[in-house]
């Protein structure tokens, strides 16, 4: 990565990082570098993939969402059609915000955020335990947050 990226672009990428709607006048200005410069260079770093996306952190308490899960989930079957199923299904489920496939005790690790204990109750019983392939399942109720989301450091 950084064989590909200058001081400038990293610096872009911090800025970016800390305060996604931070203009590009004002990037271009802690960067030292012309608006027009700046612009380009943020253009090129989206293009690339350095820049995955922008978007805005909600309070999940003021939404009604503020009961966070982290499940394990092993299936019945290590095969790649089994993990492509369950992959799928649980890409439609808008309660998962993050779902990795792991080395270890489980398959995946699933991150859900629902209103409270009986909005989990029912989506465990309804929905994750019917997605396809699922065996077993062992769901962490998080107490509290210490770190959530932090910036990568590079």
């Amino acid at each position: 990565m950084e064989a590909e990226l200058d001081k400038i672009d990293l610096r872009i990428l911090r800025l970016l990082q800390a305060d996604g709607r931070m203009g590009n006048a004002e990037i271009a200005k802690r960067v030292n570098t012309s608006a027009a410069t700046c612009h380009r260079r943020i253009q090129r770093l989206f293009a690339e993939g350095y820049v995955t996306g922008v978007r805005a952190q909600i309070d999940p308490h003021k939404v009604e969402k503020g009961t966070l899960a982290i499940v394990g989930v092993v299936l019945d079957r290590s095969t790649p059609e089994s993990f492509g199923l369950f992959e799928q299904a649980v890409k439609a489920l808008p309660a998962v915000l993050d779902c990795h496939i792991v080395a270890g005790d489980f398959d995946y690790f699933l991150k859900i955020r629902v209103r409270d204990l009986a909005d989990f109750n029912k989506l465990h019983a309804k929905t994750l335990l019917a997605l396809p392939g699922v065996r077993q399942t062992r769901t962490f109720f998080v107490m509290k947050e210490v770190i959530d989301n932090a910036p990568l450091e590079f």
